[in-house]
């Protein structure tokens, strides 16, 4: 979120220096629907919580303070899906994306009820060509089993942000939703297409459990020699490189779309 920019950093206060650098209420791994067993962090309706208290309950920042911001950013990558799928038969997906989709939406409301100027969400990655399921055809081709969960999520929540910008509308608000297609920005990358050519884009540099060793020290995983090389950190994350190389062809998604 941008500070006033017509004013020099000597003359912004503390609390303004802080907004011009945005805020940032994030934590990995998280999920949306519930707690998870897996994962001991905030899900995304706490992590919103967190940013809402500021503003409404604690009185840190006022709605004149960012009355200046473009946008908040809402980032989903899949976790719900990620573990539900460890649990249960993937067929029987349909019923559960409609409740993640539902919750994010809430997410999107409570963010609405601040002052911010644009919205965004990030439609969900290609979770079939995550190294964790492409390990399968040995890093060769993404896993197409998982295509129509990932397209089911991405049209509902084009939906549901139709919705709220007709929501907004209506109340006058001035405030507009939009979708970052961080899908097909993953997806021109992988399939080559991109500024940035990777030697294998489904193939991660670390493999096995990375940053773990056995009780002897020994690691227990194994890196690539050029981490630049790969598009992938992991088996879920990619590198460094990997991000670049996404937001190269994102552009600049963060404005009214």
């Amino acid at each position: 979120m941008d500070g006033q920019n017509h004013r020099t950093s000597i003359e912004l206060t503390g609390k303004e220096k802080g907004l011009k650098r945005g805020m940032n209420f994030a934590f990995g791994r998280s999920i949306v629907y519930g707690a998870s067993p897996v994962v001991r962090s905030p899900n995304m309706s706490s992590q919103v919580n967190l940013l809402v208290d500021l503003f409404v309950a604690r009185r840190v920042y006022t709605f004149d303070d960012i009355s200046s911001s473009d946008v908040a950013v809402l980032t989903y990558s899949g976790q719900d899906y990620l573990e539900y799928i460890a649990k249960h038969d993937l067929r029987v997906y349909q019923a559960f994306v409609p409740l993640i989709v539902e919750d994010i939406k809430h997410c999107l409301l409570k963010l609405d009820g601040i002052i911010f100027k644009n919205i965004a969400v990030t439609s969900l990655l290609p979770i079939g060509c995550f190294p964790h399921f492409t390990s399968a055809s040995k890093f060769q081709s993404c896993n197409e089993s998982y295509s129509e969960l990932v397209e089911l999520h991405n049209k509902l929540l084009k939906v549901a942000v139709g919705r709220l910008n007709v929501e907004a509308r209506l109340r006058k608000k001035g405030q507009s939703f939009f979708i970052i297609d961080i899908h097909k920005a993953f997806m021109t990358v992988l399939k080559k297409k991109g500024r940035r050519r990777f030697r294998n884009p489904l193939k991660p540099c670390c493999e096995g459990d990375c940053a773990t060793v056995d009780s002897k020290g020994e690691k227990k995983y194994s890196l690539c020699d050029d981490p630049k090389s790969a598009f992938f950190w992991d088996k879920v994350n990619p590198t460094q490189e990997g991000w670049k190389s996404i937001y190269s062809v994102l552009g600049n998604p963060l404005t009214k779309g």
